[in-house]
């Protein structure tokens, strides 16, 4: 049983990456980011990364049959066996369906779901603000963040609503604060200890 699969949700700028990484850390489990994902595949200059870079640049999401083929083949890695926390997938009701049928064919499952909130305003500010020290072209543009976050509302939020209707654990997280305040938030959940 894949029992340390943990999803990562959250709106562009939520902190999702930040927390997946510390949580990967303590769980010992890979952090499966799509977008790390793409954005590697941009740098190399790949069929795929040309397609994506298109996409993320003008705000919309990366077709489902790309980003689910990425990510079958990412669960598939042996360091994957124990399990993973995905961020930024699923990020539509379909791709949720095509996760859980992936993962149940594998005899796998989902230990928890993890929401991370931040209002708007703070989340149009943080995007801004990682534009400039990153260096990230899709953050950098008011319109595109607004598409962005619009995304997200319409169709990534209602994954939230699948795993809830599906019995898995959902849980959410405020992420406003320090960065150790919200993962102290996700361990509560999580029902860990700090070490």
């Amino acid at each position: 049983m894949m029992r340390q699969t943990v999803l990562l949700f959250g709106p562009p700028g939520a902190g999702k990456g930040t927390q997946a990484k510390r949580l990967s850390a303590f769980l010992r489990s890979p952090h499966v980011s799509t977008g790390d994902m793409f954005r590697d595949h941009q740098g190399r200059r790949s069929d795929l990364g040309l397609k994506v870079e298109q996409v993320l640049a003008s705000g919309a999401l990366v077709p489902d049959s790309l980003t689910n083929e990425m990510v079958r083949e990412r669960l598939l890695r042996p360091d994957s066996a124990l399990g993973v926390i995905l961020d930024g997938f699923p990020r539509n009701v379909a791709q949720a369906r095509w996760l859980t049928l992936s993962l149940q064919n594998r005899g796998f499952g989902v230990r928890c779901v993890l929401v991370i909130e931040v209002p708007r305003d703070q989340l149009e500010a943080r995007l801004k603000g990682r534009a400039l020290k990153e260096g990230r072209p899709d953050d950098a543009d008011a319109k595109v963040i607004t598409k962005r976050l619009d995304t997200y509302k319409a169709q990534t939020e209602a994954c939230i609503g699948y795993y809830r209707t599906s019995g898995d654990p959902v849980h959410v997280i405020d992420g406003v604060g320090s960065i150790e305040d919200v993962e102290s938030r996700i361990r509560d959940a999580l029902g860990v200890a700090a070490v």
